[in-house]
C-alpha cells in the first residue's frame, strides 16, 4: 500500500511551490466574494429592507435559483438568514466548480500531456499524484474556511455569530472539497481531460437543476442532492452541521473510489473509452468549416442539451407563480404597482441567467483554435492552400451560428415549457420569449468579437473573456441588490440592453453593440493574420 502513494509529500510540497500564485488568488478570490458583501447586506436590512428581501426570495422564482430558508416570517429573518440564502448556494457552487477545474488540470490534463508518465519515471508510487493534487484541494479549502470565517466574524453583526460564520466558511470550504473529488473520480472514468471536465461541471449543472424542483415541490429530498449540502446547513438560523458530515463521507467515498479505479486502469485510458470512429471520414471533413464543427461537436451538443433543460427547468416554475401572488397581499401589491406580471417580471431575470450561459459556448469554441494551435495542429494546413483567413473565419462563423443557435433554444425550451404549464393563465406567448431572448443577441456577438480580438493579439489571455463574463452576470444578479453605482452597471455589457418583456427594445443600443462586436471580430483577424503561431507555448 504504501509503494502506491510513495514519495506523496514530495510531490505535494513541489505542487505548493509551483501553484502558490493561482492558490493566493483562488482564496482571496472566492474568500472575498463570499464574505465582503457584508457591509452592503447591512445597508439592505435597514428600515423595511429585510422584509422585501424575505417576501421577493419566497417567491417560486427566486427558491429556483437560490434555495429555500428555514425561516417562517418576516420577523424572523435576521441580516444573517438573508444572507445566507442569498449567497452560500452560489459561493458553494463557485468553490466546487474551481476545486474540479483545478483537480482535473493536475491529474488527468497532466496525463494526457505526458507528464504523470515523467513523474512516475522517478521514484514515487504509482498514485502519488493524484494523492497530492487532492490533499492540496483539501489544505486550500481549509485555509478557504479560514478566512471566510474571520473575515464574517470580524463586522461582529449581531445576527451573525461566530457559530454561524465559521459554518459558513466550512460550507463553502466544504463545497471545494466535493467538488475535488467529483474531479478525481472523473479523471479515473473518462478517456480525457476534456471530457473529465465537462461530465464533472455536467454532473454538477444537473444536481443544480434537480434541487431547483426539489426545493420548490419538496425540501426534503435536496437532502440527497450533493449540491444540497452546500447551503442546507443554514447558517445563523439552524446551524445544521449534518451536511457538512454528508459532504465529508461522500467525498471520502469517491475518493477511495478513485484510487481503486486508478490502480487498476492503464495510464493514459478510460473506463469509459472513446467511441471508435467511422471507417472512412465523411465528405464533411473535407471543408475547414465540417472539420471544426467536428472538433467542437461533443462541446456544441453537451452544451445545447443544457440550455434545454436549463430553460425547461425555469419554464416548469411559471405555472405556481400565480397561486404564489395570490396567497401574498404585499407581493400583490407590489407587481399591480410595477404594471408588470410576476411571469414578465421572471422572465426578464431569467433570461439574463440563460444567456450568460449561452455565451460561454463561442467563447469556448474561439479558444479551441488557440489549444490546436499550441498542439500544432493547425501547421498540417500550410502545406494546402488553406489560409489563416479561412481558419480564422470558419471559427467566427461556427462561434456566431451556435450562439444565435443557443438563444433560440434556451429561449424557445423556457418559453415552450412555460406557456404549456401556465394553461393560458397568462397573456404571454412563446415569441414573447424567443423576442426578449435574441434581445441579448448582441451581448453573445460582444463575448465573440472580444474573443476573436483576444485570440488575435493575446492568446494565452483568452480565458480572460470567461472572467469578464461571469463578472457581468455577477453585476448584474447583485448590482441591483446590493444598490451598486451606475458606472459599475456599464463595465457589465447585458446592462446596456434592455430587460424584456419588462422594457422596451432599444434599436439604437442593439445595433451599435452588434456594429462594435464585429469591429472587435475585424481587428481581431488582422492581428491573428499578422502574429506569428504560437505551437508549444
Amino acid at each position: 500500500m504504501k509503494e502506491k502513494f510513495s514519495g506523496w509529500h514530495l510531490l505535494f510540497v513541489q505542487y505548493f511551490k509551483r501553484d502558490w500564485k493561482q492558490i493566493i488568488i483562488w482564496v482571496l478570490g472566492i474568500g472575498l466574494f463570499s464574505s465582503a458583501f457584508v457591509p452592503a447586506f447591512q445597508e439592505i436590512s435597514k428600515g423595511q429592507g429585510l422584509t422585501g428581501m424575505f417576501e421577493t426570495l419566497k417567491n417560486p422564482a427566486m427558491i429556483s435559483m437560490v434555495g429555500q430558508t428555514p425561516v417562517d416570517n418576516a420577523e424572523d429573518y435576521t441580516l444573517g438568514a438573508m444572507y445566507a440564502h442569498e449567497m452560500l448556494l452560489f459561493c458553494g457552487l463557485l468553490s466546487i466548480i474551481v476545486s474540479i477545474l483545478h483537480t482535473v488540470s493536475h491529474t488527468r490534463k497532466e496525463e494526457d500531456k505526458g507528464l504523470i508518465e515523467i513523474v512516475r519515471s522517478f521514484q514515487v508510487g504509482r498514485q502519488a499524484n493524484a494523492l497530492a493534487t487532492i490533499l492540496e484541494v483539501i489544505l486550500i479549502n481549509i485555509l478557504l474556511t479560514l478566512l471566510i470565517s474571520g473575515i464574517m466574524v470580524s463586522y461582529g453583526a449581531e445576527s451573525m455569530t461566530v457559530a454561524g460564520s465559521i459554518l459558513f466558511g466550512s460550507s463553502v470550504g466544504t463545497a471545494g472539497i466535493l467538488g475535488g473529488s467529483i474531479g478525481l473520480l472523473m479523471s479515473q472514468l473518462m478517456p480525457n481531460a476534456a471530457s473529465a471536465t465537462g461530465s464533472s461541471l455536467g454532473f454538477v449543472g444537473l444536481m443544480y437543476i434537480i434541487r431547483a424542483g426539489t426545493d420548490i415541490n419538496n425540501e426534503s429530498l435536496s437532502m440527497w442532492n450533493p449540491v444540497g449540502w452546500t447551503y442546507l446547513t443554514y447558517p445563523f438560523t439552524d446551524n445544521n452541521w449534518q451536511p457538512i458530515i454528508f459532504a465529508l463521507l461522500f467525498s471520502i467515498i469517491m475518493m477511495i473510489t478513485s484510487f481503486i479505479l486508478e490502480e487498476h486502469r492503464d495510464l493514459g485510458a478510460g473506463y469509459l473509452p472513446e467511441k471508435e470512429g467511422r471507417a472512412r471520414a465523411r465528405k464533411s471533413l473535407l471543408s475547414v468549416k465540417g472539420l471544426f464543427f467536428r472538433l467542437n461537436r461533443g462541446v456544441i451538443l453537451a452544451w445545447m442539451i443544457s440550455f434545454a433543460v436549463m430553460g425547461a427547468a425555469y419554464g416548469s416554475i411559471y405555472g405556481s407563480m400565480e397561486s404564489f401572488i395570490e396567497s401574498n397581499d404585499l407581493l400583490q401589491g407590489m407587481f399591480s404597482a410595477s404594471g408588470f406580471t410576476i411571469e414578465e417580471s421572471f422572465t426578464a431575470t431569467i433570461m439574463m441567467v440563460l444567456i450568460t450561459m449561452v455565451g460561454i459556448l463561442p467563447i469556448a469554441i474561439i479558444n479551441k483554435l488557440f489549444k490546436e494551435e499550441r498542439r500544432s495542429h493547425l501547421s498540417q494546413f500550410y502545406v494546402t492552400t488553406v489560409t489563416r483567413a479561412k481558419l480564422y473565419w470558419s471559427n467566427i462563423f461556427l462561434a456566431v451560428l451556435t450562439g444565435m443557435l443557443g438563444i433560440f433554444i434556451a429561449a424557445g425550451s423556457l418559453g415552450l415549457t412555460a406557456v404549456a404549464v401556465m394553461e393560458g393563465k397568462s397573456d404571454m406567448k412563446f415569441f414573447e420569449f424567443l423576442i426578449a431572448g435574441f434581445n441579448f443577441l448582441p451581448a453573445v456577438l460582444f463575448y465573440t468579437g472580444l474573443s476573436g480580438l483576444i485570440l488575435g493579439a493575446i492568446p494565452k489571455m483568452g480565458k480572460f473573456v470567461y472572467i469578464y463574463l461571469i463578472i457581468s452576470f455577477l453585476i448584474n444578479y447583485f448590482g441591483s441588490i446590493l444598490d451598486m453605482p451606475d458606472w459599475i452597471f456599464k463595465i457589465a455589457i447585458q446592462s446596456w440592453l434592455p430587460e424584456m418583456p419588462t422594457e422596451d427594445f432599444n434599436p439604437l443600443v442593439f445595433f451599435t453593440i452588434i456594429v462594435i462586436s464585429f469591429i472587435l471580430i475585424i481587428l481581431g483577424f488582422f492581428i491573428y493574420k499578422q502574429r506569428d503561431f504560437k505551437e508549444g507555448s
